[in-house]
């Protein structure tokens, strides 16, 4: 078990940046509790869960529900399981996929290294294993990131994209400057490691993608096509500016920012970020003239 203890720590870390700006203390022992609940099966549901093998990889998935296929993405070293506020609720009308990122939850990478890129040809990849030709896709803060990159490198696989805590740089023009600076270590100490145990390495791959990436310039989101909604909370470990960035830059946007929310807009606000986002899927987009946006 030792050799896993740093890849579990950094987990824990990412988690602990994730709720810091919410009032970390309640919400971690609120999400542990929630996330560890025997009743609460989302990604640890044997009885319907799935290894896809795709690019190199077993992919690890469950579905639920029937209708319009509905893909959620989660963040750096989490899971599908990040999703119990949502799957109850989408899969009444949905149907909801929630899967595991390359070199993450269940989906094990013996690979050295990991990329956006990577990922987001994962995820259309693992649409096709599932003979779906398209879907609503929801992404949150890395999840968010691959959303955004689904869009543009595979546009035929989003009907329309929600995503909330997406940056496209890993500089301070997006993220706190002290919040770069609290990472720093962990990527050293790993990057200047001579040779790491499996935890380590496993580990060093999501902290290195985190302090590098991505790099999405904004003429690449002027290539999106689909409907988007950009969400982020006003207190975001993403910088507001930047969030409103990314709105401002695909064609057909909506912009969403929560008061007093951090990072973990679908925790914090669960209830409104669920209607929020079906009812967004649900609606046309609407575009603005000069005359509509007097309403």
């Amino acid at each position: 078990m030792k050799k896993y203890f740093v890849l579990t720590a950094m987990i824990q870390f990412f988690c602990l940046l994730v709720f810091a700006q919410d009032g970390f203390e309640q919400i971690m022992i609120d999400f542990e509790k929630m996330a560890n609940d025997p009743k609460s099966i989302y990604g640890q549901n044997k009885a319907v869960g799935k290894y896809y093998n795709i690019r190199g990889f077993k992919m690890y998935a469950e579905v639920y529900g029937q209708g319009q296929p509905l893909l959620f993405i989660h963040g750096n070293g989490g899971s599908g399981r990040n999703f119990f506020k949502q799957v109850p609720y989408f899969l009444k009308k949905y149907k909801v996929i929630i899967a595991d990122s390359r070199a993450q939850g269940k989906s094990a990478d013996p690979g050295d290294s990991l990329t956006y890129e990577m990922m987001a040809d994962d995820y259309a990849a693992l649409l096709d294993a599932m003979k779906i030709d398209s879907a609503y896709v929801v992404g949150w803060s890395d999840g968010g990131i691959n959303g955004l990159l689904l869009a543009i490198h595979h546009p035929e696989k989003v009907k329309k994209l929600a995503i909330t805590g997406a940056n496209l740089r890993p500089d301070n023009t997006a993220i706190p400057q002290e919040l770069l600076e609290m990472i720093a270590p962990t990527y050293n100490a790993l990057k200047n490691k001579p040779a790491g145990n499996e935890g380590e390495n496993a580990g060093y791959k999501l902290v290195r993608m985190l302090m590098e990436q991505p790099h999405i310039p904004d003429t690449d989101l002027q290539k999106i096509s689909s409907p988007s909604l950009v969400i982020g909370g006003d207190h975001d470990v993403i910088k507001v500016e930047h969030t409103m960035e990314i709105f401002n830059n695909i064609p057909k946007a909506y912009l969403w920012i929560l008061p007093g929310s951090g990072h973990s807009t679908p925790i914090k606000y669960a209830d409104d970020f669920n209607k929020k986002i079906e009812e967004f899927f649900k609606k046309s987009y609407r575009g603005f003239d000069i005359n509509q946006r007097l309403f």
